[in-house]
């Protein structure tokens, strides 16, 4: 039985992959579970307009990740914390103060896109990865300061 996978299962395929699978597997667990539609010459074209359309909002999408990034790569943010001896910061900068401070400059992002694994505690200046898509990383300058 030849059917199109709707979802990505292991060890069957992933999705928009025609396969050939037991005529009890397909009707009574794929079919009917949403993960797979038979393979008829309609749904096949059907598949393949479907294909198309995402790979162009894929690679649009990816165009506008890789414009915002080098509009990033020459931006410049600080930021002014209290600090001790030995440039030590008495709290830390987050991924929130970044996020707050690409805001401020009209960029909103999802403090979750910022790439920081540990706090900053150092004054100085850092360079923060944000993840604008999965195949586009921006890196944005952070320079702390001393309040």
């Amino acid at each position: 039985m030849k059917l199109i996978l709707t979802a990505d299962l292991p060890n069957l395929g992933k999705a928009g992959q025609i396969v050939d699978v037991a005529p009890g597997y397909g009707r009574n667990y794929l079919i009917p579970q949403g993960f797979a539609i038979l393979a008829t010459p309609g749904n096949e074209r059907s598949l393949a307009q479907q294909q198309k359309a995402r790979a162009t909002k894929e690679a649009r999408t990816k165009a506008d990740a890789q414009a915002l990034a080098s509009r990033l790569q020459n931006l410049s943010l600080s930021i002014a914390r209290k600090a001790g001896e030995g440039e030590q910061l008495y709290g830390s900068v987050t991924s929130m103060d970044i996020a707050a401070l690409l805001k401020q400059r009209g960029l909103a992002f999802d403090r979750r896109k910022i790439v920081l694994d540990i706090p900053l505690k150092n004054l100085g200046t850092h360079k923060i990865p944000i993840r604008l898509h999965p195949e586009v990383v921006a890196e944005v300058e952070v320079v702390v300061v001393k309040e």
